[in-house]
Parts: C-alpha cells; sequence; structure tokens
C-alpha cells in the first residue's frame, strides 16, 4: 500500500481525535461547573427554568423555585450556574449600576425633536410637490383645456 491511499484514513482518524477531544474537554467543563454549585447560587436547569439551589447532594440538586416551591432535580439537568447580577437581572429585572453612567433614554421622542430657538422654522424645499399643490395643479390644466376647447367651439 502506497502512502496515498491511507492518507484519506489518516486525515479521518485525525479528524475524530480533535473532535472527541473537545467534546470530552466540554463535558469536563460542565462537570466542574455542577461541582461548583452552592446553596444560594442562582442556576437555570436545561428545560430553562431559574432557580435557586437550596440544597445539594451526590446526584440530586434541591432547587427553590418560589415561595413554597422545592423541585428536585438531578444534577445532570443543570444547564447553567449564573452569577448573582445574572441571576438578579433575569428573574427579577434588577440592574447593575454600572449602567448609570451611561446615557439616559428618554420614555418618549418628545425630546429627540426639540430645537433651538435661533434655528429658523422655514420649511426645506426637497424638490417634491406636495399632493394638495400636484391636485391643484392638475385642475387648473384641465380647467385650461377646458377653456381653450370652448373658445376654440365660439371662434368656429
Amino acid at each position: 500500500m502506497s502512502l496515498l491511499t491511507l492518507l484519506p484514513f489518516i486525515v479521518l482518524i485525525g479528524a475524530m481525535f480533535l473532535m472527541t477531544r473537545s467534546a470530552k474537554k466540554k463535558q469536563q467543563q460542565a462537570i466542574d461547573m455542577r461541582n461548583q454549585m452552592q446553596p444560594g447560587s442562582g442556576v437555570r436547569t436545561i428545560g430553562g427554568m431559574y432557580a435557586t439551589v437550596k440544597e445539594v447532594s451526590e446526584d440530586t440538586v434541591l432547587l427553590d423555585a418560589g415561595p413554597g416551591v422545592e423541585l428536585l432535580f438531578a444534577k445532570n439537568s443543570i444547564g447553567a450556574v449564573l452569577t448573582d447580577e445574572e441571576y438578579n437581572r433575569i428573574v427579577h429585572g434588577i440592574e447593575h449600576d454600572l449602567k448609570s453612567d451611561a446615557d439616559v433614554v428618554p420614555d418618549d421622542a418628545s425630546s429627540l425633536t426639540e430645537t433651538d430657538d435661533s434655528s429658523d422654522d422655514t420649511p426645506v424645499d426637497l424638490g417634491k410637490k406636495d399632493a394638495a399643490d400636484a391636485d391643484t395643479t392638475d385642475e387648473a390644466k384641465a380647467d385650461a383645456q377646458s377653456k381653450k376647447s370652448d373658445g376654440d367651439s365660439e371662434a368656429k
């Protein structure tokens, strides 16, 4: 066998090795994340439910989903362990104060359309006629045409 016939098999085996290696790395990161759960930390389940960890055992997690609602989940069903800021932002709608220095967006657009007193209020001509002006111009042309035809008939 020549090297050229073995090359596709070697490339295929190398690609499979790299894919399994990255999958194992992601799996290990997920296990580490689940092992870092502590009572009081906010989590998101793989089903999309947000809750607070109440108790952690070897294979299960007791979650507090609201007042008087305690749910028992398998550790594998925890999709993400959230930071306190992220959990409060998502669940309670509490934004962090880092954005207080940013520009404030007004509730209405009136403050965005205000102009200075020094500007004049003359309309800007964009080269287009208003629909009303066009209608009156068309009517004037029609009247002129009718007057011409009336005058022509009398002259004959």
